[in-house]
């Protein structure tokens, strides 16, 4: 085999302005700050989870934790961002939607000061739908896993 055959392709990591070229999300709903270790096979995003996020006020003052739709969301954008930057698909005027999210499991908080980082790949494609497998660890512990659905559309 050549050296081409046996090294996965890869691609330069994606940080917070990347991804907003190729997300609609803004603050305080863009829930990553960079990918890394993209290939074609996945890659991995990265959130910085401060105390100054907007919803530790009220979830829940006396034991601030990431709420879990915040997380599965950050993998949600994860899946989305990899999948148009490798794929090279423009999203310009488009947005992915959640078709279903299935075996979902809530294993460890996650609360602020710690690093979420999100593993996605795709489990199967049929453009405009692909279906993901993600799990997101802290601290080299799994913290929260979940396949999902989404589809690419354009706004109505």
């Amino acid at each position: 085999m050549t050296e081409s055959q046996d090294t996965p392709r890869t691609f330069p990591d994606l940080d917070v302005n990347g991804i907003k070229a190729i997300l609609p999300h803004r603050y305080p709903m863009l829930m990553i700050d960079k990918i890394v270790d993209i290939t074609l096979d996945g890659a991995t995003g990265v959130k910085s989870v401060t105390a100054n996020e907007p919803f530790f006020e009220g979830h829940f003052p006396q034991m601030p934790v990431m709420p879990g739709v915040l997380i599965i969301e950050a993998m949600a954008q994860t899946a989305a961002a990899y999948t148009a930057y490798v794929e090279e698909i423009d999203t310009e005027g488009k947005v992915v939607l959640f078709m279903g999210i299935e075996k979902a499991k809530f294993r460890h908080p996650v609360f602020p000061g710690e690093q979420l980082r999100i593993e996605t790949k795709i489990a199967s494609k049929r453009p405009p739908v692909w279906r993901y497998e993600a799990k997101a660890y802290v601290n080299g512990k799994l913290a929260t896993e979940a396949s999902f659905g989404a589809m690419l559309t354009e706004p109505k």
